[in-house]
């Protein structure tokens, strides 16, 4: 009975020893300046927050996420980080709702001044819906740019897009190497 016991106390022993030896002095001095890049100086978490955004005084959107965390790297600038999602909804001068961005994640970065939204990412409009898995909002340039997405028409056409650019208010919007389905009334050339 007490030889089993040794036996698999000596195996322990033994296996302790090979994960000791394993991990040499250049494996670690490798390992050290991977870490370095990512340490984080601060990170804030808010809950439940709403932002607006207006335009010389006036209200043109307001979001919503979930959770917001404000992180604040040793090396480089500070960005907003919303893991949980947004949805941000466009107003007009009345103040209703005229459209909207919602996505699954989307991180903002105050230097730049871009906000990517990344997953699930649907715009909708009065013109159009378009959906891809990322869109960027350039602020100094008020435009937003996806490198692909579908939009769909109200009229039920659908158009797969290469490159989409927007106004920030989605009234202009271009894409290079649109494929898709469209319907033509009835009357068309008459």
């Amino acid at each position: 009975m007490k030889s089993s016991g040794i036996t698999s106390g000596l195996a322990i022993l033994c296996l302790f020893q090979l994960c000791l030896s394993s991990c040499g002095d250049d494996d670690l001095k490798k390992a050290v300046p991977l870490a370095k890049n990512e340490i984080i100086k601060n990170r804030d978490r808010t809950i439940g927050v709403e932002i607006i955004y207006s335009d010389s005084s006036v209200v043109k959107a307001k979001g919503t996420a979930p959770i917001m965390d404000k992180i604040t790297p040793v090396n480089g600038a500070a960005y907003q980080e919303m893991p949980k999602g947004v949805k941000i909804d466009f107003l007009n001068d009345s103040l209703k709702i005229k459209g909207s961005i919602t996505s699954d994640y989307a991180i903002s970065k105050d230097v730049e001044k871009i906000i990517i939204f990344k997953r699930n990412v649907v715009v909708v409009d009065e013109q159009l819906t378009f959906n891809t898995e990322e869109l960027t909002w350039d602020q100094n340039k008020k435009m937003f740019y996806s490198p692909k997405g579908v939009i769909t028409k109200p009229d039920g056409t659908v158009i797969n897009a290469i490159n989409f650019s927007a106004t920030q208010d989605f009234s202009v919007f271009n894409f290079e190497q649109g494929y898709g389905e469209t319907y033509v009334d009835k009357n068309f050339g008459e």
